[in-house]
């Protein structure tokens, strides 16, 4: 599975913002590329303002251009979604400054991350025929094993992302993984 890595701080805030990422989420939904006035229509939004937000998502590799079309005189550009997981890799050459500007966007992302999943958890729970699990464990890998369990979750997610039967129900996951640090 293909990783981006984020490493600058342009690049977390451009991804962090939560206009940004439902603008990712209607873009990985499609099961086809879609014109930014699909998702804007989707979204029940101004195509200008989603043009300019996933021009930045553009920017970053976290949508691409995978096509053109002329219809009726006009380029129709169809974009897709970046399928595969998207890494925050901190620059440790960085200065003080930036280090704490980098922790701060990372930290707004998470918490933007979290909120999204507790929002969708609760109201789940609300539901008539209430579902949802929810586990917080510590476990003891490698390095190695680390990145191969994350990559297993990510290749689980990718290939259940669009439905294939009527009978499928749409379920909110939402992981991380971090090395604790010994106190």
């Amino acid at each position: 599975m293909e990783t981006k890595e984020l490493s600058t701080i342009e690049e977390i805030r451009i991804y962090s913002d939560p206009y940004r990422m439902k603008i990712l989420n209607h873009f990985q939904r499609m099961d086809h590329p879609a014109t930014i006035k699909e998702i804007a229509d989707d979204m029940g939004e101004v195509p200008a303002k989603v043009y300019y937000h996933a021009k930045k998502l553009e920017s970053i590799g976290l949508i691409t251009l995978v096509r053109t079309k002329e219809i009726n005189g006009i380029n129709a550009k169809y974009y897709e979604s970046f399928k595969g997981a998207v890494r925050i890799k901190r620059d440790d050459g960085a200065d003080e400054a930036a280090k704490k500007i980098f922790l701060s966007e990372t930290q707004k992302l998470l918490s933007d991350l979290y909120d999204e999943n507790k929002k969708n958890f609760i109201k789940a729970q609300s539901s008539e025929k209430p579902f949802g699990n929810l586990t917080h464990s510590e476990v003891y890998l490698t390095e190695e094993e680390a990145k191969s369990f994350f990559e297993r979750i990510n290749h689980f997610l990718n290939e259940n992302q669009k439905r294939k039967s009527p009978e499928q129900l749409k379920y909110d996951i939402f992981t991380t993984i971090a090395k604790m640090l010994d106190n």
